[in-house]
């Protein structure tokens, strides 16, 4: 039984396909196109099978407004590179040049379109600005797992309007996120790493309740760590989540699971490769110097764990892994995930980031591009994207 897009009849009709193309730019240069490697094979399927493509994405954040800095036109370059064929952009994401444009595609050829959120209504999931979109097409696709937390015109307002389902890479995300959630092969491992305990409050209180050890490293373990009298120099902590630490502790004793935080630290004055670095006890840096990154000792209990670990789920470095003095701790771990049996699920961002710099992105269970929507699916909450799906 086919299943998703593959359900859907394509052959000469539009098919409006939302896609994640939010890409890191220096300049009109493309830092890394992963995000666009992902989605060329559902590109490629709807054109053999003689869809007529209207992609759309966003890319950063223009807060509803245009911003040639954040335009799609290096996407829309490197997509025509990677499918062989031209990728034509369009001027605007909606009105009646966007929309001729639609119409007069034929089968297999791609039009994307300009920044959704160059327009208010794509955020706030405006009615009639789902209505002008859903008229550049026939048919909705969904394969931007990355922006299925998100209630916005392009993710919800179109999915309601038109025949819609999930594309393969939404499949795919589902599939690997259940692992995790329904029955996760034991020990079950989450590392999280990153700047702020606020912006993983939810996550960390349900993995808390769900796996055998938590690894903590970056602001987060700092947190942690001054919460418990620890003195952390000019670290990275984040104020006022005492109480918030205390209930992922509590979580934790009730279920069994184990916390872990660092022993030392890779500790320096600056955030400068050239910074003189040492290692100190993590929970007594000097006044003067901040953790940058988890120390040899931390790094090898992690690494024990890890080898033990059946399911892995790491979200955030544990350190400034972009600069090499502080890289060695989030970069060690990537390669013992590589190493392990473990059933492995890299979420997004900057933990996507360091398996690459590592070299072991392909020794991976599976890449979630999700970030923020990886998360929210961990914590259990419904997300708008999915539930607009019929399929999903």
């Amino acid at each position: 039984m086919k299943r998703g897009s593959q359900s859907l009849e394509v052959r000469g009709r539009r098919v409006f396909l939302r896609v994640d193309a939010n890409v890191p730019l220096d300049g009109d240069r493309i830092r890394d196109d992963t995000r666009l490697r992902a989605i060329v094979p559902t590109l490629a399927d709807l054109r053999a099978r003689g869809a007529r493509l209207v992609v759309a994405s966003h890319l950063g954040r223009p807060k509803g407004q245009a911003d040639p800095a954040l335009s799609l036109a290096p996407v829309a370059e490197r997509l025509g590179e990677l499918l062989g064929c031209a990728v034509k952009l369009a001027p605007d994401s909606v009105g009646p040049a966007v929309e001729s444009q639609t119409r007069s595609l034929a089968e297999g050829e791609v039009l994307l379109l300009e920044n959704l959120r160059f327009h208010p209504g794509e955020e706030r999931n405006d009615p009639s600005h789902a209505d002008t979109l859903a008229a550049l097409a026939e048919v909705y696709v969904n394969d931007a797992f990355g922006t299925a937390h998100r209630a916005h015109a392009s993710t919800v307002g179109v999915a309601q309007l038109l025949p819609a389902a999930a594309g393969p890479l939404m499949h795919a995300e589902i599939r690997a996120l259940d692992r995790l959630t329904r029955s996760p092969a034991r020990p079950y491992v989450a590392v999280l790493g990153g700047a702020k305990v606020s912006d993983k409050i939810g996550v960390l209180r349900r993995l808390a309740t769900q796996v055998d050890a938590l690894l903590l490293g970056g602001g987060i373990a700092n947190t942690f760590l001054a919460s418990a009298d620890g003195a952390l120099g000019r670290s990275l902590v984040e104020p006022g989540q005492a109480e918030v630490v205390s209930e992922v502790r509590a979580a934790a004793a009730a279920s069994g699971c184990r916390i872990l935080l660092p022993v030392d630290a890779v500790a320096a004055t600056e955030i400068d490769p050239a910074a003189a670095a040492s290692i100190v006890p993590a929970d007594r840096v000097p006044d003067d110097r901040m953790a940058l990154d988890i120390g040899p000792a931390t790094t090898a209990a992690y690494l024990e764990v890890l080898a033990e670990a059946r399911t892995v789920v790491w979200n955030g470095p544990l350190g400034v892994y972009e600069h090499e003095p502080f890289a060695r701790g989030t970069l060690a771990v990537a390669r013992g995930l590589a190493e392990s049996s473990a059933f492995v699920v890299i979420a997004g961002g900057d933990a996507l980031a360091a398996v690459q710099a590592a070299g072991v992105a392909d020794r991976m269970g599976h890449l979630s591009t999700g970030g923020g929507a990886t998360l929210e699916f961990l914590e259990g909450r419904e997300l708008p994207g999915l539930a607009a799906l019929p399929d999903a």
